[in-house]
């Protein structure tokens, strides 16, 4: 794999590499590019005015954003890739963030009982009852900042730092597909029944995906996530 860095990119810029972006070939039809520093929020906006500002190049197939990056595939395989690291890297020095006015949804939550068995949990990583973590949880409003990891499965920005928690160590094997999660500063709620590591705090009867809807993933980036408690098993 072809790795380009600020380093063999911007040599003038070569004392402060750990304030640009890293623009790595993946394959050879497809580009990733990763933005510096730890994640924020305004980071994430910038991702999407990349995004938009992508989406005009004809030579484009798809464009995959992610947490603080996006993977940009190509028609063919670039023949000058290190021009197209240039263009992204002047495009994220000269855009500014991206507001993106998202669509608000509510989603009624069953806090607790089996398929919130990592509530307990939570509030002794915490110091925190549980019905401090579940009124904490619901209270906040969740931004989407990007799809993937699973079909429809949202990265939710926005959890109170008072209730993050690590992920498991032992991932549950079978968490079904709806459950409320907590994994670190995020929040989420599973796409997929299968193996998670993130702790489940609640369950919804939401759909994230459905492949005969127009849209098959129900959320999409920058619309915004509101939990409602429709019941409490402690």
């Amino acid at each position: 794999m072809h790795v380009l860095t600020a380093d063999t990119l911007l040599t003038s810029d070569r004392h402060h590499a750990s304030s640009a972006p890293v623009i790595s070939m993946m394959g050879t039809r497809a580009i990733l590019f990763e933005a510096p520093g730890a994640f924020t929020m305004e980071q994430q906006q910038r991702i999407w005015a990349l995004i938009e500002y992508a989406e005009n190049r004809p030579d484009i197939q798809e464009l995959v954003p992610g947490v603080t990056n996006l993977l940009l595939i190509f028609t063919h395989a670039p023949e000058y890739p290190e021009q197209i690291a240039d263009w992204l890297r002047n495009a994220w020095e000269s855009l500014p963030p991206r507001q993106i006015a998202g669509r608000l949804f509510e989603v009624n939550v069953r806090y607790g009982g089996a398929l919130g068995e990592d509530l307990a949990a939570v509030s002794a990583h915490t110091g925190l009852s549980p019905e401090e973590v579940i009124r904490l949880h619901h209270e906040g409003e969740y931004t989407v900042c990007a799809v993937g990891s699973a079909p429809g499965f949202g990265y939710l920005h926005g959890l109170n730092p008072r209730i993050a928690t690590p992920r498991k160590s032992i991932p549950s094997l079978n968490m079904p597909a709806g459950t409320v999660t907590i994994g670190g500063m995020q929040a989420g709620i599973s796409a997929l029944t299968g193996p998670n590591g993130w702790n489940s705090i609640g369950y919804t009867e939401i759909c994230l995906f459905d492949p005969y809807r127009c849209s098959p993933s129900l959320f999409a980036i920058g619309d915004r996530i509101r939990f409602c408690p429709e019941s409490i098993e402690l």
